[in-house]
């Protein structure tokens, strides 16, 4: 028995969002523990999609694939959306401020760990740079992190509402 091509591409899409947003993190964690960049405060918090996002996606792509509470199905493929909505929307601000077209926040910094001992917080002080928001530590094609975030960030919330709207299309 063959699947609805709405089925189909809804759970294609999800099982895409899904490789293409471990990826996506993986990748930013690599570039932290392998490549030593240290992330800034807003670099940390556009993580944070991810860290929602993909498991409500993985919760999504199981119950769709069990053909269990399509209800539930599309409300999570909504959150899916608006999470990476929001993640893609930092990193426009952040990769913006970065170019200097508007401030940056006046708070942003760290990424650093606390000194582990009274002796070393002296030669931490004299050691330690302080990331800011605003200076891209990389570029790829006149990107910065920030800007690769929000092009990966907006093409899964795209692909969450290609599933969203294929669901639809085929309940309808």
């Amino acid at each position: 028995m063959s699947m609805p091509a709405g089925k189909t591409l809804s759970k294609l899409s999800l099982s895409l969002l899904l490789l293409l947003g471990l990826a996506t993190i993986s990748a930013a964690w690599g570039f932290q523990l392998i490549g030593g960049y240290v992330p800034c405060k807003l670099c940390l918090e556009q993580r944070v999609p991810y860290y929602v996002g993909l498991p409500l996606a993985a919760l999504a792509l199981v119950l769709a694939l069990a053909d269990r509470v399509p209800a539930l199905v599309g409300l999570l493929l909504a959150a899916v959306a608006v999470a990476f909505a929001y993640g893609s929307g930092l990193g426009i601000y952040q990769a913006g401020a970065e170019w200097g077209f508007w401030p940056g926040p006046s708070d942003c910094g760290g990424g650093t760990a606390a000194p582990t001992s009274a002796e070393n917080l002296l030669s931490a002080l004299s050691t330690t740079r302080v990331v800011s928001c605003t200076e891209a530590s990389w570029r790829l094609f006149g990107l910065s992190f920030a800007g690769w975030n929000a092009v990966a960030s907006a093409a899964l919330a795209a692909l969450a509402l290609v599933a969203l709207v294929a669901r639809r299309r085929k309940q309808a």
